[in-house]
């Protein structure tokens, strides 16, 4: 590594992590380089017109709970800079076979009056959770360290180290069974692991607290923001710089990564003790994301209309059918039936297509690194439950797990979560380690999603990692 430094820090990579820990490195006076292999800004959160002219879609997230929750980006004067949110009356459908969808709605009592039988029993399992909530985002979002909220945090990980399944014992009928099942899927794990629940409970709260905005103009927008207010602060930005190895680094006295543990072994290798290299190795990547966008000639034709007021849904039907989808994809078996999350922005935010026209995307989760095409499959369940949807195509752009890995290595394997979020990762991630964002090398640090608090974009990897190395050189200013 170079040891003359013309910067006080170096990011590589300019995800949210990354832009995160560049704007809190600048924001205590330091001289920031941010260096991304892409042509581009922003990592997955990014969009473009994958599919004809006029149409955006966002090639990551869609909606964004986490980051309207999260402190980092609550702290930042990105509304001057144009982020506009629009929050979509419901944040999550999730239609059934027979009957209306259940509705992740605005209080814990609307979206139970959509569960039958088992109103009260959703409404006891979420309430106590919201009662909590500001003390529990704190640790939640939190670098899993001691927490500083101990009872709330205690009571709390009593819920969110279970399995998806125990909870949804809870329930009786098949309704609240399988509405939960659709939330707890976004862990990507099966739902009998432990700690499966967890991202369930956090994001039916966020529904009820704030609901799941989309950024006006779609994900371009969030990070557009985030470097203008870099660059502003006098930082230097530059895309289309690939790091391969140590040799291609800037002059700096510290470095951040806001890549993969597998990239830290491309770029270090023997450099690395061979312990951390071991552990890094040991790394576990979850099952793969393979996704799809399309442009429609109109809305896409919901069985029940009250799907058309949701800007996510959950298309899976029952607890048994979404357990055994990502059961397969955990264990390597392609899932004959798919649970598929699909988004339908442009529904709200008409800028994301031609007027009259309409943007969707959606993914299911396949074995890690898989090279099954599941267009079919997805689409066989978007027409289950809109019946003449795929009449409304006029184009679609593929996403493999090859080609999300290709554009962004950070993805291993179409990993979009930046690695397994199993109950082991949830605190030793990348490695147990007292600081989990450093590594033995001095000066080296990483900063994605593969660190505390894990995935989403909340920025809080990046602002945790800089925080640590800023009060270790005493430089951090409250």
């Amino acid at each position: 590594m170079p040891t003359s430094a013309s910067y006080d820090a170096a990011v590589i990579g300019s995800g949210p992590n990354g832009l995160a820990a560049a704007i809190t490195l600048a924001q205590h006076g330091l001289k920031v380089i941010v260096l991304e292999g892409a042509a581009y800004i922003g990592g997955s959160a990014r969009s473009a017109e994958l599919t004809l002219p006029g149409y955006i879609h966002d090639v990551g997230p869609a909606a964004y709970p986490i980051a309207v929750a999260s402190p980092f980006f609550s702290a930042l004067p990105l509304k001057d800079l144009g982020l506009k949110w629009i929050t979509p009356p419901v944040s999550m459908a999730h239609p059934f076979d027979d009957g209306p969808p259940a509705l992740l709605k605005g209080s814990p009592e609307e979206s139970a009056a959509t569960l039958g039988k088992d109103a009260a029993a959703y409404t006891g399992l979420i309430q106590p959770i919201l009662n909590r909530w500001d003390n529990l985002m704190d640790d939640v979002l939190g670098t899993r360290r001691l927490p500083r909220h101990p009872l709330a945090w205690a009571l709390f990980g009593m819920e969110v180290v279970q399995s998806a399944q125990v909870i949804s014992r809870r329930f009786r009928g098949p309704r609240a069974r399988g509405f939960f099942a659709g939330l707890a899927s976004h862990s990507v794990l099966p739902l009998n692991s432990p700690a499966s629940a967890g991202i369930g409970l956090v994001l039916a709260a966020m529904g009820h607290r704030q609901g799941w905005p989309i950024p006006q103009g779609g994900a371009d927008a969030i990070s557009d923001c985030l470097s203008k207010y870099l660059v502003s602060m006098g930082c230097t930005v530059k895309t289309g710089v690939k790091v391969s190895s140590a040799a291609d680094l800037p002059a700096a006295k510290a470095f951040f990564f806001d890549t993969s543990p597998a990239q830290i072994i491309k770029v270090f290798g023997d450099r690395l003790t061979a312990g951390y290299r071991r552990s890094l190795r040991r790394y576990a990547y979850g099952p793969g994301a393979f996704k799809i966008d399309w442009a429609l000639s109109g809305p896409i034709p919901w069985k029940s209309s009250a799907c058309a007021s949701a800007g996510t849904v959950h298309l899976g039907g029952s607890y048994d059918e979404i357990a055994e989808a990502e059961s397969a994809a955990w264990h390597g078996r392609v899932p004959s039936r798919p649970f598929v999350l699909l988004a339908q922005p442009s529904l709200f935010d008409p800028s994301r297509a031609p007027s009259g026209k309409h943007t969707a995307w959606a993914y299911c989760h396949v074995p890690n690194g898989g090279s099954r095409d599941m267009t079919g499959g997805i689409e066989a369940q978007v027409e289950r439950f809109a019946p003449g949807f795929t009449d409304l195509i006029l184009a679609r752009h593929v996403s493999s797990l090859a080609a999300l890995e290709a554009e962004n290595p950070n993805l291993v394997g179409g990993d979009i979560t930046g690695g397994a979020q199993t109950l082991k990762q949830i605190f030793c991630r990348p490695s147990c380690r007292i600081n989990p964002y450093s590594t033995p090398l001095k000066g080296v640090f990483i900063c994605s999603a593969s660190t505390p608090p894990g995935a989403g974009v909340h920025g809080m990897c990046g602002f945790h990692a800089a925080r640590m190395y800023l009060e270790r050189e005493r430089l951090w200013k409250m």
